[in-house]
């Protein structure tokens, strides 16, 4: 009988994915993919790290779908709905080039806190996006903001 893949295991095999994932988009608009950016390599590290702690298991869990990640939060750290405060409080992940700390993830901490902390959480849900990877807008300042999918009907 063949080993069952653990969670983590399938979770990264999909991120692996993703970074070979290419996409055309519209003119104004851009992928944000963490994992073939230019921090791939620590992308990567800190999504095993992560999976590695919380989902490596073959338990159940709830699945829990935002739209899709922000420019500064997991587009950043590769892991949904966490930022870089978070990651290293809770995981002792430190992310070198980039600070952010995002108002959702402080929500989403006190959520875990009354739920029985991150660990407990993580045991009974895993979080992802509709559409995992960040899309960028350049508005006609020439800045990138967060673009949605589901904002334009292209």
């Amino acid at each position: 009988m063949a080993k069952q893949k653990k969670f983590s295991d399938c979770v990264l095999e999909f991120n692996e994915w993703l970074s070979n994932l290419s996409l055309d988009l519209l003119n104004d608009y851009r992928l944000s993919n963490p994992f073939n950016g230019e921090n791939r390599k620590q992308i990567k590290e800190i999504t095993k790290t992560f999976y590695k702690k919380f989902y490596n298991d073959n338990n159940k869990r709830y699945l829990i779908l935002g739209s899709s990640p922000a420019r500064k939060g997991t587009a950043i750290t590769g892991i949904p709905f966490e930022d870089t405060i978070h990651l290293y409080k809770e995981t002792g992940i430190m992310i070198d080039n980039f600070y952010i700390n995002k108002s959702s993830s402080n929500f989403l901490y006190d959520v875990m806190e009354q739920y029985g902390g991150c660990e407990k959480f993580y045991q009974d849900f895993f979080m992802n996006f509709v559409c995992p990877l960040g899309i960028v807008h350049i508005n006609s300042k020439g800045n990138e903001v967060n673009a949605n999918y589901y904002e334009s009907k292209n």
